[in-house]
């Protein structure tokens, strides 16, 4: 009854393009690019034909043993993550869970966790991203989603910094908040360069993972 009052008062919009009357689209979602084809296997950059490594990722110390997103963030897929961060569209998060969920496997993990996000923004904001996503993916692969991972200090934003910078910007930028289980997958809204969920990694290393799978909304693919 409620909900049916909202969509009468508010009607919904397709956060993409900002018609329909659904979050996101027929069109829309025709256009998100999916990232089922040939990738690969340690960070899940798409690839011509399945390789153990990548030239993005060879010879790079990952902490994470694999990596692995829905769609490629480009054309609609921006505009929903920047509609989803800036604007804080809080059921953006299941529309995002429903893409991964049918793209990437159920990882080897025995729970989820989240990149934490900055305490400021998320107020301004009003939803950490990563964690909303975490919690509807918690649900649809029945695994727990547990707060392994805290800011450890506030980080300036990493939106055009070049890959070195970036790695930089958020070393030891977390810290635990509470012992690691031996297999865990951190859920982020966009794989970039790697290196915030990196970051995270290497802390739930250090926090007791042996194991440790990445799992974005989306990823930049480089051409």
């Amino acid at each position: 009854m409620l909900g049916a009052l909202v969509d009468l008062l508010l009607p919904r919009r397709c956060a993409a393009c900002g018609v329909g009357e659904r979050l996101l689209c027929a069109t829309c979602r025709t256009a998100l690019v999916l990232l089922t084809g040939p990738r690969c296997e340690r960070c899940g950059a798409p690839t011509a034909w399945p390789v153990e490594r990548c030239a993005e990722c060879s010879g790079r110390r990952l902490p994470f043993r694999t990596a692995r997103a829905a769609v490629a963030y480009d054309g609609p897929a921006r505009v929903l993550v920047a509609a989803w961060k800036e604007r804080g569209l809080r059921v953006l998060a299941a529309e995002a869970a429903e893409l991964v969920a049918d793209v990437v496997p159920r990882p080897a993990a025995v729970a989820l966790t989240f990149v934490p996000g900055d305490r400021e923004r998320i107020l301004w904001r009003g939803v950490n991203t990563a964690q909303a996503l975490a919690e509807a993916l918690g649900e649809r692969w029945e695994l727990p989603v547990l707060s392994l991972l805290e800011r450890a200090r506030r980080t300036p934003r990493q939106r055009g910094l070049p890959r070195g910078a970036r790695r930089a910007n958020v070393r030891n930028a977390f810290s635990a908040a509470a012992a690691a289980p031996p297999a865990a997958a951190v859920i982020d809204d966009v794989y970039t360069t790697g290196a915030t969920v990196g970051a995270a990694a290497t802390e739930l290393r250090r926090a007791g993972a042996r194991e440790i799978h990445v799992v974005t909304f989306a990823r930049a693919v480089r051409r």
